[in-house]
């Protein structure tokens, strides 16, 4: 399990408020430090009208990377008229080095589920998942175990609280890539379907799994909303930015070997945040720092002051993503780096669309001439061309996002990337 970075006192703990627990599916231990207050609240004080307009007074916005506000999803939801509902968490993390979504649901699961039992209760879902990695068995067993005891103790299961409702929760292994990440990909999973998203509108809150109205939300998100609805929606508001209100898990690496998981609130300078590693290596500096995962964007070393929020990232050249902030030194290729990242994202693309199927693939060719010294004077203005294309076109975010670590490294640090003199072939002696 990825370790958890010391933070400054004054920064608050909501997502690892009970991070610390000896035994994180010790239901007593959990209730004892706050557990299921929000649940109890919701159902005994507010109802489900009240709940959802707490958690839109909140702004709590999707912490999976897009930020789309709960509460409007909620609202949506609860509004369709069907004949049922569903709630499904997204735990799979699909960035492959980031673990944000996974240390949350091992070290306090019960955040997760009360979360989700409350978005349930509140859109009238009888029926929500939490979508794990089927090869991560130690979590599966960790979440299902904690599942158990809440439904043991009236929490989960038939008429929760009295409230004459119910909520099953069910733990979903799921297998697939990256693009799962993309909440209609993953409901095509949870179906048995290929993962390929879909076209939107109609968006999954109003006809998602099974067609039914359906409010996808990353781990985080969901378990947020146990605290506003204990200590209210101006008190979540207190932190972060009015625009970006709370916090959020960041993973942190250094190339000095610095690596852990904060939470952190949002509006925290980059620079501050990287503070939170340690120290570079005697001698190296920083270069670089990828903000947002493979898909990420590569920000310069004066741009540290940007604060960490949904729109200064996005105007930034960056995005939240999975939460992955790495440091890149000056001993870094940034061309090879970009490769990789381009590579990685034309790769893990379903096919669905062409511009994404093989514009990617036509970027990671560009790039690859960079590398190898052979770019053309005009390769350039032909990348910036085709990655306009592509998130012109896009269907999904991957696709969105997929060009973002070329053309922010084309942005940023154009002389890494400026054409270079052809290599001439050795001159060979005429034939006599």
């Amino acid at each position: 399990m990825t370790d958890l970075l010391k933070t400054p006192a004054a920064w608050p703990r909501i997502l690892l408020a009970r991070a610390d627990a000896a035994d994180p599916t010790d239901l007593d231990a959990a209730v004892a430090a706050g557990a299921f207050d929000g649940l109890r609240r919701a159902i005994r004080e507010l109802g489900p009208t009240a709940i959802i307009a707490t958690v839109a007074a909140a702004n709590l916005r999707g912490r999976g990377g897009a930020g789309y506000p709960a509460g409007e999803k909620w609202r949506a939801a609860a509004a369709t008229e069907a004949p049922r509902r569903y709630v499904v968490a997204n735990g799979y993390g699909a960035d492959p080095a980031s673990h944000t979504d996974r240390t949350l649901l091992a070290r306090d699961p019960y955040a997760v589920i009360e979360g989700l039992a409350i978005a349930a209760y509140a859109i009238g879902a009888t029926e929500a998942f939490i979508a794990l990695r089927a090869e991560d068995s130690a979590l599966i067993a960790t979440v299902s175990a904690a599942i158990g005891s809440a439904m043991d103790a009236g929490y989960l299961g038939f008429d929760i609280q009295g409230s004459g409702h119910d909520v099953m929760i069910e733990v979903r292994p799921v297998q697939g890539a990256y693009m799962l990440g993309e909440e209609t990909v993953l409901l095509k999973a949870l179906e048995g379907k290929r993962g390929q998203p879909e076209q939107r509108p109609p968006h999954p809150a109003t006809e998602g799994l099974f067609g039914m109205p359906t409010v996808v939300h990353n781990v985080q998100t969901l378990a947020m909303v146990p605290y506003i609805l204990r200590e209210g929606a101006d008190a979540f508001r207190a932190t972060g930015t009015a625009d970006s209100p709370g916090t959020v898990l960041v993973q942190l690496r250094t190339p000095g070997g610095g690596e852990g998981i904060a939470e952190v609130p949002f509006g925290t300078p980059l620079g501050d945040i990287l503070k939170l590693a340690g120290k570079l290596p005697a001698g190296r500096s920083i270069k670089a720092v990828l903000v947002g995962g493979p898909s990420g964007g590569l920000l310069p070393p004066d741009a540290l002051d940007t604060p960490y929020t949904f729109s200064a990232l996005r105007e930034a050249g960056a995005h939240l993503g999975s939460g992955s902030v790495v440091v890149v030194d000056d001993r870094t290729d940034l061309v090879e780096l970009v490769g990789v990242l381009t590579r990685f994202c034309s790769n893990e693309a379903c096919g669905k669309t062409i511009p994404c199927r093989i514009g990617t693939r036509r970027l990671a060719e560009l790039v690859a001439r960079r590398e190898d010294g052979l770019v053309r004077p005009t390769d350039l203005q032909l990348a910036e061309d085709l990655a306009h294309d592509i998130v012109a076109s896009a269907l999904c975010d991957h696709e969105r996002l997929a060009t973002l670590p070329l053309t922010s490294g084309m942005r940023y640090f154009a002389s890494d990337f400026a054409p270079a003199s052809r290599p001439q072939p050795a001159a060979t002696e005429a034939p006599r």
